[in-house]
């Protein structure tokens, strides 16, 4: 990360403090209880993985914190603004004190060093990341631009970022848990139609997907789409019941591809979309299953 990225000031109480008394600019690290500290409500991280806790824990049960957290004093003791997994394995590690920088911290300071301190490490879920860039944008009313500038990013990772957040919420939680990728999300989001962006996203997890195979699912059903377009659309479709709207959505989720009714409840006819040899095969055992 370029060090002109970071916000004035911030790169200092970033960097790896030496062993010693001081810190930044001569302020001198204290040893704060651990019960007198709370977690930072701007902290992006929501999900912390124990068994990395645990790794950093033993790490500090043999060496030490060697970076003092960053924290701000408040009538009920101390908040964290920068150290969460620090804290969090401290006490793992069974420490009573741990050290620490204590400053005063603008709200924008807060979310800002978080946010760094957890890009610097990679620590973050695309969500997390994409969320957090949403709040920098919000509390100081800043450009993707300069977002982009402060984290040391391109103009165009921030923006694919913060589109992320247009996933439907059972998307977005898959994306948090990392049962998606960000590669598989914006293949999602190329979609319009959201049965299609529902078709694709429950393939990636029945059949694990690459986010390359997930590209190329997206670009054949909106083919599909816009060769459907050209068509005259068949009497009676576009004043389609309810029922038969229901019933063409079940026949999507049952199959797993584009499945279209043409017609009305008395005549008509559904076509069903496959996309390879072995997708045509899937759906072929899915139609015939049951038979002797």
């Amino acid at each position: 990360m370029s060090k002109k990225a970071l916000g004035k000031g911030i790169e200092a109480l970033l960097r790896e403090f030496p062993e010693g008394r001081e810190g930044v600019k001569g302020q001198a690290i204290e040893w704060i209880a651990v019960v007198a500290l709370r977690s930072n409500e701007h902290q992006p991280r929501r999900e912390f993985q124990e068994e990395n806790l645990q790794e950093l824990a033993e790490s500090i049960k043999h060496k030490g914190i060697l970076q003092p957290l960053l924290v701000e004093k408040k009538p009920d003791g101390y908040a964290i603004v920068a150290g969460e997994r620090r804290y969090r394995a401290a006490k793992l590690a069974g420490l009573e004190r741990v050290p620490a920088v204590v400053k005063d911290f603008t709200e924008l300071e807060r979310v800002e060093i978080a946010l760094i301190e957890n890009l610097q490490r990679e620590d973050l879920t695309p969500l997390e990341e994409a969320s957090a860039f949403l709040k920098l944008m919000q509390l100081a009313s800043l450009s993707q631009e300069e977002i982009a500038r402060r984290v040391g990013k391109k103009r165009s990772t921030v923006a694919n970022s913060l589109r992320l957040l247009k996933l439907p919420q059972k998307m977005l939680e898959a994306l948090n848990q990392r049962q998606i990728t960000a590669g598989h999300a914006r293949a999602i989001l190329s979609m319009v139609n959201p049965a299609d962006q529902e078709l694709l996203f429950k393939r990636i997890l029945e059949q694990d997907l690459s986010v390359r195979q997930a590209e190329r699912f997206a670009s054949r059903l909106s083919q599909g789409l816009r060769g459907s377009s050209k068509k005259k659309p068949t009497r009676g479709a576009a004043g389609r019941s309810a029922e038969l709207q229901a019933l063409e959505q079940k026949c999507i989720e049952a199959l797993g591809t584009k499945v279209a009714i043409r017609g009305s409840e008395k005549k008509g006819r559904i076509e069903i979309n496959y996309f390879s040899a072995a997708d045509l095969d899937r759906i072929f055992s899915l139609l015939t299953r049951g038979e002797g």
